[in-house]
């Protein structure tokens, strides 16, 4: 099968089990991005109780990941190559590039330069100065690390994130031991209220763009590797809570720290920040191994972001692979950290803008498995074969009417939005509201579809 349709995963590397996936999602959401999250949710004006509320909800959203694995499973491919089948080989294009892009950009805005934060911060507990050297020669050792990693191989991945999943893990619970005790709970509940429609909705927005719909575009990448007999439910189950569990306790311990340091969230370099507040016996140790946590999720960023790039059949080299993306690696984090000087105001504005396009495809590709694959399968020659539609107008068209959507309503850097006001002001609603407009058309376009071929057979068939 490998030799005729070459982008589909061969039966005797089909092997996996439902707990493989477990220490891949846990350990891509246990890490310190969680603590940043936190913050991201107290500067929305909320209370305690809303804070918690938020991220609860947020990370409530990986459910969508969770199944959105199981047509990994079912057409043997990562994602972006079963994506051919809503979009055609052609229309797949512009998403896939799209899903490159949020890859690359979630690892060179997102985790490289957080990795930098917890340098900074272990160099300044050995009593050194944190420079502009320091950092640089920081960001190059990460970027080094990240794309060593990335050419080991899976089962050595799997074992590298398990290890950091239990020593990160068991250090984040001995600092919500001393940090609990320590809070000054009364004060967390006085905190006043925020707005439900202006506050907690766009704060669950902005974590339902950089969790769940950030990485949904791999969501495949991995159960694709799963054996046929596994199961569906468990599957879902296990990648559901294997993400979602983590990271809401990681965000709950950002909410406390961020609430009662509101100091945190403007700072430039939130993590050092974060870092004063652990007893300091506690900071080298947990910074040492959140750098190490932001490893798996890193390789994991460029391996997916590798696969969506071969998904557009453009065809590069490994060594040129790793040579281009290591460039991006140093040169985007560069800018965040020494020329933008924003970090948050920079990451915000990432997630929102390529969460917008990301939104649509998530819906259309979600929508597409539900009515369509789910009971018709993969056509390997459609997604691997000879027999690629070039482009599907329909959702294609789906696609850019939902982006347009969301741009009209999300502050962003390409053309004015002039219905970003209000509850859709300075905040990722808009992201929501693509993906609800985008999965209503869709469901409208693919129950059109499948009457069309329900006709078609019983007109065969007569």
């Amino acid at each position: 099968m490998s030799q005729n349709y070459p982008d589909l995963i061969p039966e005797n590397e089909r092997v996996g089990q439902p707990r493989q996936l477990f220490w891949i999602w846990f350990s891509l959401n246990i890490g310190i991005m969680g603590l940043v999250y936190g913050g991201i949710i107290v500067s929305y004006g909320l209370n305690f109780i809303q804070s918690v509320i938020a991220a609860l909800l947020g990370a409530a959203s990986f459910a969508l990941i969770g199944y959105l694995s199981l047509p990994g499973k079912l057409g043997k491919a990562p994602t972006f190559v079963l994506s051919r089948a809503p979009f055609g080989s052609k229309g797949n294009l512009i998403p896939a590039v799209l899903a490159w892009i949020c890859l690359i950009g979630w690892l060179s805005v997102g985790n490289v330069p957080t990795g930098i934060f917890s340098i900074n911060a272990i160099v300044t507990a050995l009593g050194f100065k944190v420079t502009t050297t320091t950092q640089l020669i920081g960001l190059i050792g990460l970027a080094i690390a990240v794309m060593a990693l990335s050419l080991v191989k899976q089962e050595t991945l799997v074992k590298a994130q398990t290890i950091f999943t239990y020593i990160f893990g068991a250090l984040t619970v001995v600092v919500l031991v001393i940090l609990v005790p320590q809070t000054d709970w009364s004060a967390l509940m006085e905190m006043p209220n925020g707005d439900w429609v202006g506050g907690v909705l766009p704060a669950i927005s902005i974590i339902i763009a950089g969790s769940a719909l950030s990485w949904a575009i791999c969501a495949s990448d991995y159960s694709c590797y799963q054996s046929p007999q596994s199961s569906n439910r468990s599957i879902f189950l296990t990648t559901t809570f294997a993400s979602a569990i983590p990271l809401f306790v990681i965000m709950f311990l950002g909410i406390l720290m961020n609430a009662t340091n509101p100091g945190l969230i403007s700072s430039a370099d939130p993590i050092a920040a974060l870092a004063l507040q652990m007893p300091k016996w506690m900071v080298i140790p947990y910074f040492i191994t959140a750098l190490g946590g932001i490893i798996p999720p890193s390789v994991i960023s460029l391996r997916s972001g590798r696969y969506a790039l071969e998904a557009t059949n453009i065809k590069i080299s490994d060594r040129t692979s790793i040579i281009f993306h290591g460039a991006i690696m140093v040169l985007l984090p560069v800018y965040v950290l020494f020329i933008n000087g924003n970090f948050l105001g920079s990451f915000q504005m990432f997630l929102g803008v390529v969460g917008i396009g990301l939104a649509a495809w998530t819906a259309i590709f979600g929508v597409d498995y539900v009515i369509l694959r789910k009971k018709q399968g993969y056509d390997p020659d459609i997604i691997s074969g000879d027999k690629n539609i070039s482009v599907d107008k329909g959702n294609v068209m789906i696609w850019f009417a939902g982006v347009i959507v969301g741009l009209l309503f999300t502050t962003n850097p390409l053309f004015p939005a002039p219905f970003a006001k209000g509850i859709f002001e300075g905040n990722s609603l808009g992201v929501l509201l693509t993906f609800a407009v985008s999965l209503v058309l869709s469901w409208i376009y693919s129950s059109m579809q499948l009457k069309k071929q329900t006709a078609v057979r019983e007109g065969n068939a007569a």
